[in-house]
């Protein structure tokens, strides 16, 4: 089986050596010729062009910077569909666009193709290590078929459902990776400001919930299942708490709009009658908004943190 690989830049680059050193015959194309002389030293087979690339190999890896590359690159007068050998099998492994994956998924197949969203997270230095975390979207078949490959650089290759389901996983957790991020700046200014030192106030937070649960497993009591009784902590207090922190925001002059927002909703939480509820119910009014219901069997979760432990 011959593989092709399209977009040697700090990702792709890795993915690739990992291909190679794990015995793949491997045909690379790159913009840049010094990424595929790299490669070439590694034991990969330079190509001349994307088309010429696609010609020839089984299995098309493409790792782009965003979705106007990955539609030129693809779906392009000399992209991948319109020379693809019979057959191929394309894992398209950028960040890129729910929609044009589902509109790619559908070309490769009514041409006899297959074709995978898998976009990665890890870093360069996750791609170089082969520890991507990769989350692919697409036919469970056809993912199977191709688990060896994927496990060269990835421990545990996941897919999460059918086309542009891994995209909208990637997404979803760069969304809440800034976002959890930016709410902890504002809560370190916060306290820095009221006279703590930085790394004091740092590991004094890693005994609290917070560091020892982590923000997604914080989720699995409560949110997944979607049962907010008997309460853990009751929502009038948590609404106390987060006045009061917000209060000593306003004390040392630190705006704090994420922190302010979120008391706003717990504030319509006790206004909707629920602050003898659980201290996570105003997150009911989010999936309200969205219309969305949340009711995970609590069996199911068990299973799913069974799975991720080491």
């Amino acid at each position: 089986m011959k593989i092709g690989f399209v977009g040697l830049g700090r990702m792709g680059q890795g993915m690739a050596a990992n291909l190679v050193k794990g015995g793949a015959s491997l045909l690379v194309f790159d913009t840049n010729p010094q990424a595929i002389d790299t490669m070439a030293q590694l034991g990969a087979e330079p190509a001349g062009s994307v088309a010429e690339a696609a010609r020839q190999v089984d299995v098309m890896f493409t790792s782009l910077p965003g979705p106007a590359q990955v539609e030129e690159v693809v779906l392009g007068a000399r992209g991948v569909l319109a020379n693809m050998k019979p057959g191929l099998v394309l894992f398209e492994m950028s960040t890129s666009s729910v929609a044009l994956n589902r509109r790619m998924y559908d070309a490769f197949k009514s041409k006899g193709g297959s074709m995978l969203d898998a976009p990665v997270s890890g870093q360069p230095a996750g791609a170089a290590s082969g520890e991507l975390a990769v989350w692919v979207g697409g036919d469970e078949e056809v993912f199977e078929r191709h688990l060896d490959l994927l496990r060269r650089f990835s421990k545990n290759p996941f897919r999460v459902g059918d086309i542009g389901a891994g995209t909208v996983a990637k997404l979803v957790h760069n969304m809440t990776a800034f976002t959890v991020l930016l709410t902890m700046a504002e809560a370190f200014t916060v306290g820095t400001k009221a006279g703590v030192e930085p790394l004091r106030l740092w590991e004094a937070l890693r005994m609290g919930v917070i560091g020892k649960q982590g923000p997604l497993n914080m989720l699995t009591n409560q949110f997944l299942p979607g049962k907010y009784d008997p309460p853990g902590f009751l929502q009038k207090l948590a609404h106390k708490d987060m006045r009061l922190a917000t209060d000593l925001a306003k004390e040392v002059g630190v705006p704090v709009r994420l922190a302010s927002m979120t008391l706003e909703e717990m504030t319509e939480a006790l206004s909707r009658g629920w602050g003898e509820g659980d201290s996570r119910s105003y997150l009911k009014l989010q999936l309200e908004r969205a219309g969305v219901e949340m009711a995970v069997d609590p069996r199911r979760i068990q299973e799913a943190l069974q799975r991720q432990m080491p």
